[in-house]
């Protein structure tokens, strides 16, 4: 601008634009706009036209805080977006379907241009996605109704090939006919994503009967003869007589929130060894160590900022008290309290977060909600993936059809989804189970387990008891256990309930000698053995390694490669059963030589 803007033009400004608000409130009042659908009733079958523009452009390096404010915006404004389908013939409308930019809905301040300037303002940057929009629709060839350029136009933009679409609420508004060519589309739909550093839009066609469409709206559209010029900013013009300037706020290069729910001894120890900033953000359901409750003992020292979920935790351990031990309703209210946790920590999470190191059983819910777009983040890995889980519990099913335990809940496919599309798109997989770091080879970090602090004892000779650490399910290996301590005469001794039927341990083969009244389940032991079919979290065989017991578990314990551990094949029987035999026999030897 040749002048800097005043007080006085900024209410004459809002005068102006309220008078036109009203204006359109009016036109619009008793028009009726397609409603979101969020799945589609067809196929994806024909990508339309695709739109990728960079969330971050070199010479917004100085303006981190406006930026990080935009991509939060856009976070919001996505969501308005992805999944609408439109029929042929219908218009699409920007702020119909985004809705209005306050800070009840979910917009912070960001950078919005506003006559020749960059100013912050609540909502600011949303025209990155009316712009994306607009290009896609050019590309698709949709008739445009309402399209204003932009009066600048911004370096890195699409103004710089005159495909940017101003709005301003909700006067200044993007508005296109749906149209195609190929007549076998009916319909439209919308995805609208970010990435790591992106947004991507894409028009996908829908099968169906595209109708006859004649002209509609008349086309109102700004002239677009601009020259490429860069606005004043307010954090780089140093205009410091202007009512709306601002002392420059430099942000960190990048500030991380850990958002973590159950304790795991590796994930506590590596996010110690992580070199971090006073500006780093610590979430947890609650100071376990305070509270006494080991289950939530992270530690949290370095830490200037934590934050916990007191409320939702009480709520998640009164509800877990109601739920049964084992089966379908188990595993659905488990999720629901993920998904609840899960929207506490993404109302803590500031524009300025740009990385995020989160515990897998939030991942599919912030993804869903577009918490994590626009950041790198890396997942804590606490299980298999749930496309793979399944698949194992599957083919368990297929060996003991019996077994109601193996074929009792499968996750809603929508959710199995979610969960492929974070994992795919995560910086970086964190864990210590080898199983689980193998379905990630090439972005994979394998952290060491951490072995409990135990007393040395001196260990008794050991007998012809073994110890099945877990309750008795098929899952855990129950019944390859069951089937070799039938041929071998073991006696097993058992943790936990018997959550495959009582009278398990007897079978039409016969009957296994059971040992429930055990003071030390680890004295007196020829092994500790889990072959199991999905183990997240082997504790008890670490105790075991730890105290110097010979343990005997499958690749689904995620062990592999640690010292006193003998690996077997999942669901193999005759390799477990000859592995004990040999593990029995080489004790006998030792015994009959220490009696010799």
């Amino acid at each position: 601008m040749a002048s800097v803007p005043s007080v006085q033009d900024a209410i004459v400004f809002r005068v102006k634009a309220t008078g036109l608000q009203l204006r359109r409130w009016s036109l619009n009042r008793n028009v009726r706009w397609p409603a979101q659908s969020e799945v589609s009733q067809g196929d994806r079958q024909q990508l339309l036209s695709e739109s990728i523009t960079p969330l971050w452009t070199p010479h917004e390096a100085s303006e981190r805080n406006l930026i990080s404010g935009k991509i939060q915006n856009l976070r919001v404004a996505v969501r308005r977006i992805q999944g609408i389908e439109i029929p042929i013939g219908e218009v699409f409308s920007f702020w119909a379907q985004v809705g209005r930019p306050t800070r009840s809905n979910g917009y912070v301040i960001g950078r919005e241009l506003r006559q020749g300037c960059v100013i912050p303002s609540v909502g600011g940057g949303i025209c990155q996605l009316s712009n994306a929009l607009y290009s896609v629709a050019l590309d698709a060839g949709c008739e445009i109704v309402e399209r204003h350029a932009h009066s600048q136009i911004m370096p890195g933009s699409l103004a710089e090939i005159g495909r940017d679409a101003t709005v301003f609420w909700n006067y200044i508004d993007l508005r296109f006919r749906i149209r195609s060519v190929d007549s076998a589309i009916g319909s439209v739909r919308f995805e609208a994503d970010l990435t790591q550093d992106s947004l991507v839009v894409r028009l996908w066609g829908i099968p169906g009967v595209n109708p006859v469409v004649s002209g509609g709206d008349s086309v109102e559209c700004s002239e677009d003869a601009r020259s490429l010029v860069s606005a004043h900013t307010c954090q780089t013009c140093n205009v410091t007589t202007c009512f709306r300037h601002q002392p420059v706020v430099q942000a960190s290069q990048s500030v991380t929130a850990y958002l973590l729910d159950e304790y795991w001894a590796e994930f506590d120890r590596w996010i110690q060894s992580q070199q971090r900033q006073a500006e780093d953000l610590l979430i947890i359901p609650l100071d376990g160590k305070r509270w006494k409750k080991s289950n939530y003992a992270w530690t949290m020292t370095g830490f200037k900022t934590i934050k916990q979920a007191r409320l939702q935790t009480l709520r998640r351990s009164l509800s877990s008290r109601k739920i049964p031990a084992q089966g379908s309703t188990r595993q659905n209210q488990l999720l629901i309290q993920d998904e609840a946790l899960a929207k506490v920590y993404a109302q803590q999470l500031s524009p300025e977060i740009s990385h995020v190191v989160v515990t897998q059983t939030l991942l599919p819910f912030l993804w869903r909600d577009g918490v994590l777009g626009g950041r790198s983040f890396e997942v804590l890995m606490t299980r298999l993936p749930i496309a793979v889980l399944q698949q194992r519990l599957d083919r368990a099913s297929e060996l003991h059809p019996e077994s109601l335990t193996l074929k009792d809940f499968r996750a809603d496919n929508t959710l199995l989804k979610l969960e492929q599309a974070a994992l795919q798109a995560a910086q970086r997989i964190i864990t210590p189970h080898t199983e689980i770091a193998n379905c990630f080879p090439h972005k994979s970090l394998l952290l060491n387990w951490q072995l409990p602090t135990v007393q040395p004892r001196s260990a008794p000779l050991p007998t012809q008891t073994i110890l099945f650490p877990a309750s008795t399910l098929g899952r855990k290996g129950a019944y390859e256990l069951r089937s070799v301590a039938q041929a071998l005469n073991l006696t097993v001794r058992v943790l936990g309930r018997e959550l495959e039927g009582d009278g398990f341990w007897q079978s039409e083969d016969g009957a296994v000698e059971t040992d429930r009244t055990f003071t030390d389940p680890f004295a007196s032991l020829l092994a500790v053995v889990l072959p199991a079919h999905v183990e997240n979290h082997p504790k008890m065989l670490l105790k075991a390694i730890a105290l110097g017991v010979p343990v005997i578990a499958t690749e689904a314990c995620g062990l592999h490669g640690l010292e006193g551990i003998t690996i077997v094949q999942t669901g193999d029987v005759e390799s477990l059963k000859r592995t004990l035999k040999e593990l029995r026999e080489m004790h006998e030897t030792r015994v009959s030589c220490n009696l010799d």
